[in-house]
């Protein structure tokens, strides 16, 4: 049978609630990027996250939670600081690394001592982990819905073209909520080591988490947990991509003038070729615009005649962090 993507009304909510306690799968929308989730108390469906993402079963998952109220039943201990983060930014794009209770989700967790949780505001998504928390589902673990390594879905649509034919309605459902509005995976902190640190940056300003926590960010180290979307090369579309210039970027397709075949280009800086073959699309000078469209306009441009993505290299500046981390990834 073919997936179908469904809108997420009421009865529809219901259905989804009662797959997971089935031990389903439901990919449901957040504001960053869309999620495949499970019910992360059942490691039976925990596996099959894994399974149909082909993603390493050591490489943690993030639990999603109705409220912080929702913390209690995976983490032993939430420092001030993580509590003040939660209070600015939940519900929100923010993902916090937090010390995992015996015995609670150790599967989710790749078998670490700590979890990653996170709220959610997407009201789709917001209505499901209300109704499941309701049902006594405690929290859903959802990384991406797309096959482990590639571009993050930001459309029910994207969910479709990842798991068609890979997996039945039976075995998935689909839940349309729309564009995400982020378009980027969450900020994530590690609060385990008694002072927060930057595992993986997203839409969130080093400035903002700083103000909110009262102390410094420190920077990733050897010694970090495992973390979602952490992996040096991440994010990818088929093509190969390249961070460029915008000058380098012009040069190139002069040198190459009409003869230029299988490239596409995304730049702030407004390119030409002399060739019909090369696929454009300007890039926002915007930060959060860029990041709301980035993967939507990769997974665009990751067409089969497509062999190379010039990108331009995004500006150095704080705002656009998470992009260039993202970029950067897709590019290793």
């Amino acid at each position: 049978m073919t997936l179908t993507a469904r809108p997420a009304d009421g009865p529809v909510i219901a259905e989804a609630v009662a797959l997971l306690q089935q031990g389903g799968l439901v990919a449901l929308p957040t504001e960053t990027v869309y999620g495949l989730a499970a019910d992360a108390d059942q490691p039976a469906a925990v596996a099959r996250i894994f399974a149909a993402k082909g993603r390493p079963s050591n490489h943690p998952l993030i639990v999603h939670v109705a409220d912080p109220a929702g913390v209690a039943h995976y983490a032993s201990d939430v420092p001030a600081f993580a509590q003040a983060l939660m209070q600015a930014f939940w519900p929100g794009p923010l993902t916090l690394i937090l010390p995992r209770r015996p015995g609670v989700a150790a599967d989710v967790a790749g078998g670490q001592a700590s979890i990653g949780l996170r709220c959610p505001s997407h009201p789709v998504a917001q209505a499901l982990l209300m109704a499941c928390q309701q049902a006594g589902i405690h929290g859903l673990a959802a990384p991406s819905a797309n096959r482990f390594g590639r571009v993050s879905p930001t459309t029910a649509a994207h969910v479709l073209d990842e798991f068609q034919g890979l997996l039945e309605p039976s075995e998935l459902m689909v839940l349309d909520g729309g564009p995400c509005q982020v378009g980027i995976e969450s900020t994530i902190i590690d609060c385990t080591r008694g002072h927060p640190v930057l595992l993986r940056p997203g839409v969130l300003t080093v400035s903002a988490l700083e103000a909110a926590a009262g102390m410094a960010l420190a920077a990733r180290d050897g010694d970090a947990p495992r973390a979602s979307g952490t992996l040096e090369s991440h994010y990818a579309p088929k093509a190969r991509v390249r961070l460029m210039s915008g000058r380098d970027i012009q040069q190139a397709l002069d040198v190459l003038g009409p003869d230029a075949r299988h490239i596409a280009v995304y730049s702030r800086q407004p390119v030409s070729s002399a060739s019909a073959h090369v696929r454009m699309e300007r890039m926002p000078s915007s930060a959060s615009a860029c990041a709301q469209q980035l993967f939507a306009v990769l997974r665009a441009l990751d067409q089969p005649e497509t062999r190379l993505i010039w990108v331009e290299t995004p500006p150095d500046d704080p705002a656009w962090d998470g992009v260039r981390d993202r970029l950067q990834r897709a590019a290793a």
